[in-house]
Parts: C-alpha cells; sequence; structure tokens
C-alpha cells in the first residue's frame, strides 16, 4: 500500500530551528527539569542537547529554557512559558500535517497502487 510520509521543521531567517527531535527534547527538559536527564532519555549526549537548545534559543530569539538555581532540590533547568505555548502549537501544526498526509496517501493510493 502507498503511502505519504514527512516531516514538519519550524525555521526562523532562513534557519531550522525546530522539529520533532527538538520538540521531545524540550518535553523531557519540561518533565525532568534537567538537560542532562533530557539527553539520557532521547539517547544522545548532554553537549548535543544543550547545542540543541543554544541554537533554539538564539535563533528562536527567546529564551526556551532557563537554569533554575540550586537549593534544598539543588538546580536543574525549566520551560519557559514561550517554550510550553511553542509545545503546543507544534504539536496542532503536527497533526494538521499528519492529517494532510494521510488524505493525501488516500487520494493517491487508487492512482499508484496495482489493481
Amino acid at each position: 500500500m502507498t503511502e505519504v510520509h514527512g516531516r514538519i521543521w519550524l525555521t526562523k531567517n532562513g534557519r531550522n530551528f525546530l522539529g520533532h527531535g527538538r520538540i521531545e527534547l524540550l518535553r523531557h527538559i519540561g518533565e525532568t527539569r534537567s538537560i542532562a536527564e533530557a539527553a539520557r532519555i532521547m539517547k544522545m549526549s548532554y553537549k548535543s542537547a544543550w547545542d540543541a537548545v543554544d541554537a533554539m534559543n538564539r535563533t528562536f530569539g527567546v529564551l526556551l529554557v532557563e537554569r533554575v538555581s540550586g537549593g534544598k532540590g539543588g538546580g536543574g533547568s525549566k520551560l519557559t512559558e514561550e517554550a510550553v505555548r511553542l509545545i503546543s502549537a507544534f504539536r496542532k501544526i503536527e497533526a494538521e500535517h499528519d492529517e494532510f498526509l494521510s488524505k493525501l496517501s488516500e487520494a493517491i493510493r487508487d492512482s499508484l497502487d496495482p489493481a
């Protein structure tokens, strides 16, 4: 059965800055309050995770992840309100994209799949 697949990347000033993987990284940072733990969950190095966060912050122009000072529970990281909004918006875009691809797959099936 023929199907159409694709991924969404958001760009700003011609630079990719946000896709499914980076959304997952942000989501894990929000859940764990730790870039290091989010990196471990995603099976990536801390440096790669930090570089991705830094690139998103710089390209988007707004802080998405901020450091939390130590204290009783220790330090960590947390998502800004802007990051939470961005995750929600990306999920909606991704859902619309998936629906479009599903409809496109249905439309081309009759013409591409053998009888």
